[in-house]
């Protein structure tokens, strides 16, 4: 029997469980960065809330647990996050993302396609959006009923391409098509507000592009929920969601050198007793 897709309601969506799901991520993420000497640890944080709410809220689930829906993480250095969501829905095999960046595992810094969940090869900023603009067309094409979620960042929303993709995606009425901003003030070692000053705001800039448009607390699950189920439907939609870079552990928010390094073990228990209070 062919699986049938359930619409969600708003009252379907359970925060606190999007919270508990969220602390247990940075915590998988944590012991990972244990093995190796460098992951994208804080840009992973920053966007967890919203990677669990588009995976575990809004793309439409079928009875075997399938979803026609697609997701992209633009900002391929924030795949961790997307890692650790596949790990736990049972997409990627267990014990794959214990091999990140080894030789005998297939996760890479960036995401790869072709690994299990996977939809592109990302990370080469200003390429993401294009490319959900092209999936949005042949989702609308095919008459899928699709809606197509794509995460980028502060950086990205800086490339021409991406704006090119904005107004292309605006032109043809994409009404699948939802640009999720991990807007964490940050593009590795610089803070946007200080370099780019003309970068905000926002909101007002994707509105002139015809795009409908909300602004969120970026690690509020229920208001990213709320939000994106809201929308009019009439055009893409663009939810700006403010975040902190680290989000979850003290030491790491707002501090550059978290985009790359990992902890060394004091730092490592000192993050999960942080985090262990904050889900207890």
């Amino acid at each position: 029997m062919t699986a049938t897709a359930r619409p969600m309601l708003l009252n379907d969506f359970d925060a606190a469980a999007s919270r508990k799901r969220c602390m247990g991520f940075r915590r998988r993420i944590l012991d990972v960065s244990q093995t190796v000497t460098a992951l994208h640890i804080a840009p992973a944080f920053s966007c967890m809330e919203i990677a669990d709410t588009v995976y575990n809220g809004l793309m439409q689930r079928k009875d075997d647990g399938s979803s026609d829906d697609v997701f992209l993480m633009s900002k391929g250095h924030g795949c961790m996050a997307q890692y650790a969501i596949l790990e736990y829905l049972g997409v990627l095999a267990n014990g794959e993302l214990d091999r990140y960046c080894t030789a005998h595992g297939e996760l890479g810094a960036h995401p790869d396609y072709g690994v299990p969940g996977i939809e592109a090869s990302t990370g080469s900023l200003g390429h993401g959006l294009a490319m959900a603009v092209g999936m949005a067309i042949a989702e609308r094409n095919k008459k899928s009923g699709a809606t197509v979620y794509a995460i980028l960042s502060d950086g990205e929303i800086q490339e021409g391409s991406t704006w090119e993709a904005i107004m292309m995606a605006s032109s043809l009425g994409l009404t699948n098509l939802v640009m999720l901003v991990d807007n964490n003030n940050f593009q590795s070692l610089g803070q946007t507000h200080l370099t780019h000053p003309s970068f905000y705001p926002l909101d007002d800039k994707f509105r002139a592009f015809q795009w409908e448009c909300e602004t969120v607390n970026g690690h509020d699950a229920a208001a990213i929920f709320q939000a994106v189920t809201s929308r009019e439907g009439k055009g893409p939609f663009a939810l700006v969601c403010k975040t902190t870079k680290g989000k979850g552990v003290s030491y790491m928010e707002g501090v550059p050198i978290w985009h790359y390094r990992s902890p060394n073990p004091e730092e490592y228990k000192t993050a999960l007793d942080e985090l262990t209070e904050i889900s207890g």
